[in-house]
């Protein structure tokens, strides 16, 4: 007697989706080879009075990861968020050319630090972690005329402290102090990868 066919496996893994619109985090989560999709929640990320930059950072990044989960609940969701400090000083999105110049100019000489937050959130398993990666960057003195060249070249308007590290932003620096080059770009990827394998993910299985 010949056998049924078996039906085919369904898919036990759960979906996994970036809660950012952001290229450089893209790119970086592709890193895993694990198929994902991208979605960019609409928040407000002002920060509020009295809020530090790691409370301000950790914030946004689980606002942004609750708000995909919460119309995806079977899915992995990762948020994430990023800004520079400059002592007290939160440097975000130059947006234009103006700015640029006024974040390198007070970097100038001095050390910035970054800070890279994450939250993975699956609702259906109640499952949330999240982590705060920190890069300090230490820049060289800038002249007003290696400022205007680096603009001009890298136009990093989209980029939290005006500058690509994975671009010409290297030649502004002196030294970087971190765990995790990525964090930086955008993602830090050897937190995210293990939180991703406790979230259930077959990451490198």
């Amino acid at each position: 007697m010949e056998l049924p066919m078996a039906p085919p496996a369904l898919n036990k893994w759960p979906d996994l989706i970036l809660a950012s619109g952001s290229p450089y985090r893209r790119e970086l989560l592709r890193r895993l080879n694990y198929p994902f999709e991208c979605l960019s929640p609409d928040i407000d990320e002002s920060p509020r009075h009295g809020e530090g930059p790691g409370d301000l950072v950790l914030r946004l990044a689980r606002a942004k990861a609750a708000k995909v989960a919460q119309a995806h609940p079977a899915a992995v969701v990762v948020g994430s968020d990023q800004l520079a400090a400059l002592g007290n000083q939160i440097l975000g999105k130059p947006g234009d050319h103006e700015t640029a110049v006024r974040h390198l100019s007070a970097c100038s000489g001095k050390s910035v630090v970054f800070l890279t937050a994450v939250c993975v959130r699956h609702n259906n398993a109640e499952f949330e972690e999240t982590h705060i990666d920190t890069t300090t960057v230490n820049f060289r003195v800038l002249s007003d005329t290696e400022i205007e060249a680096y603009l001009n070249a890298d136009e990093p308007w989209d980029c939290a402290g005006s500058f690509r590290s994975e671009g010409l932003g290297s030649a502004l620096f002196k030294s970087i102090e971190n765990v995790d080059p990525a964090a930086i770009i955008g993602l830090p990827m050897i937190w995210l990868s293990s939180s991703l394998r406790h979230a259930g993910l077959p990451i490198l299985a």
